[in-house]
């Protein structure tokens, strides 16, 4: 989800050569285009307030590419046109698209209710709706009424217009022959913006929901205003904040979604139906997907990898994966060359863009091309820099390996003496999740220089020595931790870090220029994968157990899948620590409710990572051969 919303109104930085094309591209739009606004009713008689961007020349058959947001379709009025010249969307323009945009239900300027991640329903009966049949009702609709279209209908959409793509592709509309849903909300307790294996990312939600969650009691082009924050200081704002109960009171009583979210902590039945996994083996077999996500994409990176696999494993429609070196939507915006100090050597946001998005539908709206060019799985390796292409995603060619921590060390064979490394987590003065200080989530956190972590006396560190050759990682990593702790619970933030060798620096003509701003890279500690898992669902997310302090308990869980080169001379570190903040709430390392305990639930943990023996953690690495 775009932290700070319009996740389709896409803003690029250009130079003096791009205003003028951009204006040229303006110019050229308004001329061929016109825009005209209708309410499109539904089944049950509510009204979507939708955008039909048309060709002037309605000579032949045109397809139809569609994007339905939370967001706002704005600007409002047939005589405002969305700035579609500074995106790569100017392409379908150019190829005489029928472009439709769609306030989704209960949002903005349509009518009706509005439910966050409106849980699908394959048993709709008479005029009961679902995003899926709102999909389907807009489809029929604009195959209908809107002159000189194909009969074919695309869906898109980044972030929560991801999971309306979702919606879409099971909609079973037989006009819907293409879906790319792109960093597509997903599942919201176990990956997905607002919690990761259950710890609340407090960071995030607040952020966006004091402004996306107001209560818009009737039909409004107006998104409103967010929460003055007094501070430009997360940390200090956050942890000034004190427990959640207090966000709660700062957020107020009108904002439904927030208050739902306090009242189901745990992974029940009403989480679990708002998990789209559950429903993809309904997507037809005519409608092909797309999934496209970035490997740094701080809000959905999560949603993409898995529901990919889920598509794979469910359904039988024609399912294809992306994923590049991007922050949330990096492939729609910008030229995708670096992240924060890390460079990517290539623009990947344009070859994305030529060689997969724009074929894609090109290849199903207008049946030309040959889909035998966009492969199974697009992939991005950081390290190397390279675009690798899959049969299948994982690789068959990767193979799970134990790197068992031993003392400082990482190593690949099991250490027979058992040995503990111990620190004090403690929620006073929790682990940042980043350094410096700044107000908004920063979008480069996951590439991250990690050295001001491993400084600190309640991160322990494991690193191997000199690395001899390359190695790949490629799927998804596991994390399996003995532990003990004095309380009875407590959080575990793992991180997989790549150490890079005490003299290195870019090579402006290889690796490109970067953000130019001047850093030391030598021993750079890069973030390339990291999570956190409330210990308390360990063993279940849906019935969590307390701990019992000072005996062993088995904490394992996943990180997102990753795609990394470790090269020879780099060094492999893991850090594990407790917090991760504000990113992630604090747990108050009691077995309590976290949403309704209070300053003084919060005290210090004694944390002890057991290694070796028979208590030997490690992380799990997919290592391809």
């Amino acid at each position: 989800m775009n932290r700070y919303l319009l996740s389709f109104i896409l803003a690029i930085p250009f130079t003096a050569i791009a205003k003028d094309n951009h204006k040229a591209d303006s110019a050229w739009l308004v001329s061929h285009y016109t825009k005209k606004e209708v309410y499109i009713p539904m089944r049950d008689g509510v009204r979507l307030y939708t955008a039909i961007y048309q060709p002037k020349n309605i000579a032949g058959k045109h397809p139809i590419l569609m994007n339905r947001t939370p967001y706002s379709i704005a600007p409002y009025g047939e005589n405002k046109f969305r700035e579609f010249w500074k995106t790569h969307y100017m392409a379908y323009f150019k190829k005489g698209y029928i472009v439709v945009l769609q306030d989704v239900r209960g949002r903005m300027m349509s009518e009706g209710t509005f439910m966050d991640v409106r849980p699908f329903n394959i048993d709709k009966q008479g005029n009961e709706i679902d995003e899926a049949s709102d999909t389907y009702d807009a489809i029929d609709w604009l195959v209908k009424n809107t002159k000189s279209n194909n009969g074919r209908v695309g869906i898109f959409g980044i972030s929560y217009p991801g999971f309306y793509a979702t919606m879409g592709a099971l909609s079973n509309h037989p006009a819907m022959v293409a879906s790319s849903p792109q960093a597509p909300v997903t599942e919201w307790f176990l990956g997905d913006d607002f919690h990761h294996n259950g710890a609340f990312m407090q960071m995030d939600a607040f952020g966006f929901y004091s402004i996306f969650g107001k209560p818009r009691p009737k039909p409004t082009t107006n998104f409103g205003k967010g929460y003055n924050f007094p501070v430009a200081d997360n940390y200090k704002f956050y942890l000034e904040a004190g427990p959640l109960k207090n966000l709660a009171k700062m957020m107020g009583d009108s904002i439904a979604f927030w208050q739902e979210l306090y009242q189901h902590p745990n992974y029940d039945q009403w989480w679990q139906v708002r998990n789209t996994r559950n429903h993809v083996q309904h997507i037809p077999k005519t409608t092909a997907t797309l999934v496209t996500g970035g490997l740094f994409d701080a809000e959905d990176c999560y949603g993409a990898w898995e529901l990919y696999k889920a598509i794979e494993k469910r359904s039988p429609n024609d399912n294809r994966l992306v994923m590049g070196p991007w922050v949330h939507g990096g492939w729609a915006k910008g030229a995708g060359e670096y992240l924060g100090n890390v460079r990517f050597g290539s623009k990947t946001s344009e070859w994305y863009q030529k060689k997969i998005e724009i074929p894609f539908f090109e290849y199903h709206l207008e049946g030309k091309g040959n889909l035998s060019s966009i492969p199974e799985a697009s992939v991005f390796f950081t390290g190397e820099n390279e675009w690798r292409t899959f049969n299948q995603w994982p690789p068959a060619n990767a193979a799970h390996k134990k790197l068992y921590f031993d003392n400082d060390g990482l190593t690949w064979s099991c250490p027979e003496v058992p040995q503990k490394r111990s620190y004090t987590s403690d929620p006073q003065h929790p682990v940042p999740y980043a350094d410096g200080v700044h107000m908004k989530r920063t979008t480069e956190y996951m590439v991250d220089d990690q050295r001001f972590a491993a400084r600190r006396a309640d991160v322990v560190t494991f690193t191997t020595p000199v690395l001899k050759r390359d190695m790949t990682v490629g799927g998804q990593i596991l994390a399996n931790i003995y532990a003990t702790i004095s309380t009875t619970d407590a959080d575990f933030v793992v991180k997989l870090i790549d150490v890079f060798p005490d003299d290195f620096s870019w090579d402006d003509k290889k690796d490109g220029k970067g953000n130019g701003k001047e850093y030391t890279m030598g021993g750079y500690q890069m973030l390339v994968r990291g999570e956190i898992m409330r210990g308390r669902y360990r063993n279940s997310f849906q019935y969590p157990e307390a701990f019992t302090p000072n005996k062993v308990s088995k904490v394992s869980f996943a990180l997102p899948d990753a795609a990394h080169v470790f090269k020879k001379g780099h060094r492999i570190m893991v850090q594990v620590q407790s917090s991760w903040f504000p990113l992630a709430d604090r747990n108050p390392q009691q077995f309590v409710n976290i949403y309704t305990c209070s300053a003084s639930d919060f005290v210090k943990s004694k944390i002890t990572i057991h290694t070796g023996g028979k208590y030997a953690s490690n992380i799990e690495l997919p290592v391809m051969e």
